[in-house]
């Protein structure tokens, strides 16, 4: 085994906007949705501020008029638009190099993600990177993301604690969950949320590429 991780044994990764270029297909999958349903549509900004969140939190933000028996209907005309579109999504480039390299490092690594189990299974099986992860936490097991359930949940199946590990993010969904969980946190800020969001919370670093992510994590972390 290679030498032990320097600061942090368990690595922990949003998905979408972070690992995932999904972001453009979550923002036109929901405002389509809302279209559908007769709803203002959300604007790009709106959209992008729910990625991260459980489905219906983060419905119930960006259509704050969303009415209870809209809820279910919604929910399904989201998960049409979006996996109609699936395939589009990619990995951000040099993100399978970036996971193999921290692997081979001897860090652990997770998924912490506002994606339903389903939704990341299938994400882990067409993309290839289940073998890699340790442990994932998705929204439908609990609470969603700023709850730092979420995270306490990964240290319980490790048996590692908060100390231990660095929560990677692009929005302050993901910060704020590490903020909670007693964690440090790592910004990217290439994903949904702007950098000024995303600095308020006080991460170890900001980084504008997977490069620099890696370049960071293999001298810091």
């Amino acid at each position: 085994m290679s030498a032990a991780p320097k600061r942090f044994q368990l690595v922990i990764f949003d998905w979408d906007g972070t690992l995932a270029d999904s972001t453009a297909v979550i923002k036109r999958a929901l405002q389509r949705s809302a279209e559908d349903l007769g709803y203002p549509v959300p604007t790009d900004a709106q959209a992008s501020f729910i990625i991260g969140m459980g489905l219906r939190p983060a419905l119930e933000h960006a259509i704050p008029t969303l009415r209870e028996d809209d809820v279910v209907p919604l929910t399904q005309r989201f998960r049409h638009h979006f996996m109609a579109a699936e395939n589009e999504i990619v990995l951000f480039d040099g993100v399978p190099e970036m996971l193999g390299s921290l692997k081979a490092r001897g860090h652990w690594l997770a998924v912490a993600t506002g994606k339903s189990r389903r939704g990341l299974d299938r994400a882990f099986d067409t993309l290839g990177l289940r073998e890699l992860f340790v442990a994932s936490r998705c929204a439908d097991e609990g609470f969603a993301k700023p709850h730092p359930g979420m995270l306490h949940a990964l240290f319980d199946e490790t048996g590692l604690t908060a100390k231990d590990a660095v929560m990677i993010g692009d929005t302050t969904h993901d910060l704020q969950l590490a903020e909670n969980a007693g964690s440090a946190s790592i910004g990217v800020t290439y994903g949904a949320h702007e950098i000024t969001l995303l600095q308020a919370h006080q991460p170890l670093t900001l980084v504008d590429s997977v490069s620099a992510l890696r370049s960071y994590l293999e001298a810091h972390a």
